[in-house]
């Protein structure tokens, strides 16, 4: 029973976050949690029924953190491309157990306990990406194609930060440019087109 009373929720949560970041959704596991821990797994099934209890509470600790952070991130700052450059800074700052976290989330996105907290993070970011875009001044279909693509761009600098980052280049320079490609106004309301045959090539 002492044993028990030493450890809590939150300290068999911190360290299946540790694990997903390592090893994935397999990674959480009772027993080998409860190494890590230094426990039973008595103590873990006096907190939590079942395995599927211990993810669920984890991956919800995951999305409330992780609210928190943003809110703290932009807590102080009142223009919209400032709040832009802040949340993709922090992709190209911090990728390390937050990224991993997110990484091995999305490779279980057909998890039935994961898929919809996923949805429920990702819908919840694409919201307030629509936001800042439509304080920068962009129409409300510009600033949802827009949010779509940010959304897109912060989970793949976030994929290649976190497992090929030589590819990334020099962080500031790759911020600017990334911040100049999403805020950037056209002549026109429209999608980008791309031209398949760039001058001087024939096919």
């Amino acid at each position: 029973m002492a044993e028990r009373r030493r450890r809590t929720r939150d300290d068999w949560t911190r360290a299946a976050l540790q694990a997903l970041a390592e090893g994935g959704l397999a990674a959480v596991a009772v027993e080998p949690l409860a190494a890590r821990v230094g426990a039973t797994k008595g103590s873990a099934y006096w907190h939590f029924p079942n395995r599927d209890a211990l993810l669920l509470a984890t991956v919800e600790r995951w999305e409330r953190e992780h609210l928190e952070e943003m809110r703290a991130l932009v807590r102080d700052a009142t223009e919209p491309a400032e709040r832009l450059r802040l949340i993709f800074g922090r992709v190209l700052d911090e990728c390390g157990g937050g990224c991993a976290v997110e990484s091995a989330l999305l490779a279980a996105a057909d998890d039935p306990i994961v898929a919809p907290i996923l949805r429920r993070v990702t819908d919840g970011r694409i919201r307030y990406l629509e936001d800042l875009f439509l304080a920068l001044g962009f129409t409300v279909e510009a600033s949802c194609r827009r949010a779509v693509l940010a959304y897109s761009v912060y989970l793949g600098q976030a994929q290649l930060r976190a497992t090929t980052p030589h590819v990334v280049g020099e962080q500031e320079t790759l911020l600017a440019d990334t911040l100049v490609a999403l805020s950037a106004h056209g002549g026109r309301d429209e999608a980008v087109e791309i031209d398949p045959a760039p001058a001087g090539r024939t096919g």
